[in-house]
C-alpha cells in the first residue's frame, strides 16, 4: 500500500497549478485518498524564464517541459501533468502520455480594447499572439493587421492589452475558463473557420512506460474520447513534424466508435494554406491522424513547407 505521497509535477503559472490541482481532485475521488497523498511539485522552465522572445526563437514546445521530464526519468516526480498542445510529438524515451482528463472547449477567444470582434478591428489594428498558427490564421483573415508576438502568463497579457500596447490579442477559451475567466472573450472564434491547435483544451498526464503503480492510479481518471482525438491530432502534427515552428491546426471529434478529423496547415504569413478531412474508427486514431498528415504534406509539396524555414 502506498504510503508516501503521489508526486506530482507541474508548471508553476496559475493555469498550470489549476491544471494539477483538478487532477489531483480526480485522482481523490476516484481512488477516495485524502489530499495529502498528493504533493503538488512546482519547477521553473525555461519557458517560463524566457518571455522576451518567441517560442520558435528558443527551441519550441520542449522549453515547458524539459525540466519536468528530468525530474520523472529521475524518479523524483511520479507523474506530470500539462497542457497538451504545449507538449512535443517525441517525448524523452522512457515516458509517455498516459491519461487524459475531460477536454475543455477547443476555441479561441478574442479579448478586444478597440472593438469586440476581428471583423470589427479597424485597418491596421494591432493584435498580439504568441502562436504562429493564431498569426497565420489572424493574417489569412485580415491580411491589413498588424500582429505582433505576444508573451506571458495570462493576466500579463491581459494588463498589456489594458495598458494599449495591441487592440486585441487570443487566448484559449479553456484556459481563461479554468481560471475562473470565462465572461473576458468578446468574441468566441468558430472552430470550423478558425481551427484549434492540436490537442488544444485537453490537460494531459505524462509517466513513466512500465511504472504499474502510477499508470494504474492514473487509468481510473483517463477520460477515452479526449484521449482518442488527442491522439488522432498529435499523430497529424508528428506527421508535419509540428512545432512552435510551424503554423498547424487540428481538431479531432468522437461520436460513438467513429472519429472525425479536420486538419489545415499555412505559411506563417496566412497566404497559402491546405486544409484535410477524415473519418474512420476511433480504433484507428492515431493512423487517421498519421493518414490525414501525409495527404495534406502531399497536397501542399515541398516548397510550402520550405517557407517555414
Amino acid at each position: 500500500m502506498q504510503t508516501k505521497p503521489f508526486r506530482i509535477g507541474t508548471r508553476g503559472s496559475p493555469l498550470a497549478l489549476a491544471q494539477a490541482s483538478e487532477t489531483r481532485a480526480r485522482l481523490m475521488v476516484a481512488h477516495g485518498l485524502p489530499e495529502e497523498m498528493f504533493e503538488i511539485v512546482v519547477l521553473s522552465t525555461k519557458g517560463d524564464r524566457i518571455t522576451d522572445r518567441a517560442l520558435s526563437e528558443i527551441g519550441g514546445k520542449g522549453l515547458f517541459t524539459e525540466e519536468l521530464e528530468e525530474q520523472l526519468i529521475s524518479g523524483d516526480l511520479d507523474f506530470a501533468v500539462h497542457s497538451s498542445k504545449d507538449m512535443p510529438t517525441k517525448l524523452p524515451d522512457g515516458l509517455f502520455l498516459s491519461a487524459f482528463l475531460p477536454r475543455e472547449d477547443v476555441r479561441d477567444a478574442v479579448v478586444g480594447r478597440t472593438a469586440p470582434t476581428l471583423k470589427e478591428l479597424p485597418h491596421g489594428a494591432t493584435v498580439g499572439s504568441s502562436s504562429l498558427r493564431r498569426q497565420a490564421l489572424i493574417r489569412r483573415i485580415r491580411p491589413d493587421i498588424n500582429v505582433i508576438t505576444f508573451r506571458g502568463l495570462v493576466d500579463t497579457r491581459l494588463r498589456k492589452l489594458a495598458d494599449g500596447e495591441v487592440d486585441a490579442t487570443l487566448l484559449a477559451f479553456a484556459g481563461l475558463k479554468r481560471l475562473g475567466k470565462p465572461d473576458i472573450p468578446t468574441e468566441l472564434l468558430d472552430p470550423s473557420a478558425f481551427p484549434p491547435a492540436p490537442a488544444q483544451g485537453a490537460i494531459c498526464i505524462e509517466s513513466r512506460i512500465g511504472d504499474a503503480r502510477v499508470n494504474d492510479l492514473l487509468e481510473a481518471i483517463n477520460h477515452r474520447e479526449t484521449f482518442d482525438a488527442v491522439s488522432c491530432e498529435r499523430a497529424f502534427l508528428g506527421a508535419l513534424d509540428g512545432s512552435c515552428r510551424t503554423p498547424i491546426a487540428g481538431h479531432a471529434t468522437v461520436d460513438a466508435d467513429a472519429i472525425r478529423f479536420a486538419g489545415m496547415i499555412l505559411t506563417p504569413d496566412g497566404s497559402r494554406w491546405h486544409d484535410v478531412e477524415i473519418e474512420g474508427s476511433r480504433t484507428d486514431a492515431a493512423v487517421l491522424g498519421a493518414t490525414a498528415g501525409g495527404t495534406v504534406r502531399s497536397k501542399a509539396g515541398t516548397d510550402f513547407f520550405d517557407s517555414w524555414a
